[in-house]
């Protein structure tokens, strides 16, 4: 991004997080492929990091009478694309259009999350980390779509941008939590009135795994959900429409085994996923209206 690129306009997504992401500070090249042309550069970057003082180890420092909230740095993540605008006019005109449709808009932000989350697995694998976690646009504190010169935009900087605004409080992850994880039910939980099923945490693995795109992990992760669904859930309705589902699974986990899945498989695991969830809700519906008689 130096050079001949530097008259160029490159499209960029910003995202900012209150928590760190994991790898180090710095520049990452994506590419599609093995030997391909770099599509994008991630450029992470830390802002108002604590002084270096309170990140050595040393002895538990005694406090009284209360103590202020300590400043919490920001996580920047700029996801760049490189194929750039040959003028303001050109990206400008990109940017406006883009403003115009506000699906186009989110599609373009979770575009870039994936891109951010393709870094953020390979991190996690490297160094051996399962705490370190996806992001999604709505975790972010902001999120802009924009466009400028090179050092500009690796520098965090930019010509011109639109902050996307705060996810609705209806959107489809508030709404699939709302349904899964009522206040009710946290209350039942934290007074060990009610436990946590198996199947709860894994079946929201491999909904992850499936919004982030990656299939061979959704089917593998599908798989075992299932099948301690089909154990805590029990029979009835609920048990027979998700063994219906068991056979696709199993076939899309083992071809998971040795690459993606199939696209109807990976479809099989998506409805399998849904088909937990739903069976999930339903039994706390109906917990929740047995505790109320």
């Amino acid at each position: 991004m130096t050079g001949g690129a530097a008259s160029r306009r490159f499209p960029f997504v910003q995202f900012e997080f209150a928590f760190p992401l994991g790898p180090a500070d710095g520049r990452y090249v994506t590419r599609a492929a093995t030997g391909g042309d770099p599509e994008r550069v991630v450029v992470l970057r830390t802002i108002g990091a604590p002084r270096r003082s309170r990140l050595t180890r040393g002895s538990a420092r005694r406090r009284e009478g209360g103590a202020e909230p300590e400043p919490v740095p920001t996580a920047r993540a700029t996801v760049i694309r490189l194929d750039g605008f040959d003028s303001d006019a050109a990206a400008d005109a990109w940017l406006e259009d883009l403003a115009r449709d506000p699906d186009r808009l989110a599609a373009e932000a979770d575009t870039a999350a994936g891109e951010l989350n393709a870094l953020l697995r390979a991190h996690r694998a490297a160094a051996a980390d399962p705490y370190v976690r996806d992001a999604v646009p709505a975790g972010a504190t902001a999120v802009r779509i924009g466009y400028g010169a090179g050092e500009e935009v690796a520098d965090g900087r930019f010509s011109a941008a639109r902050e996307l605004p705060p996810p609705s409080p209806r959107s489809r992850a508030r709404r699939r939590a709302e349904a899964l994880v009522p206040d009710e039910r946290l209350a039942s939980i934290l007074a060990r009135r009610e436990d946590v099923m198996a199947c709860e945490e894994l079946v929201l693995r491999a909904r992850a795994d499936l919004d982030a795109g990656r299939p061979r992990e959704a089917a593998l992760q599908a798989r075992i959900a299932l099948e301690a669904a089909l154990a805590e859930l029990g029979g009835g309705d609920a048990g027979a429409e998700l063994a219906e589902t068991r056979d696709a699974v199993a076939r899309a986990a083992n071809e998971a085994l040795g690459g993606d899945p199939s696209v109807q498989l990976q479809e099989d695991v998506e409805a399998a996923v849904t088909a937990i969830e739903a069976a999930i809700r339903r039994r706390r519906i109906g917990r929740g209206r047995a505790g109320n008689e």
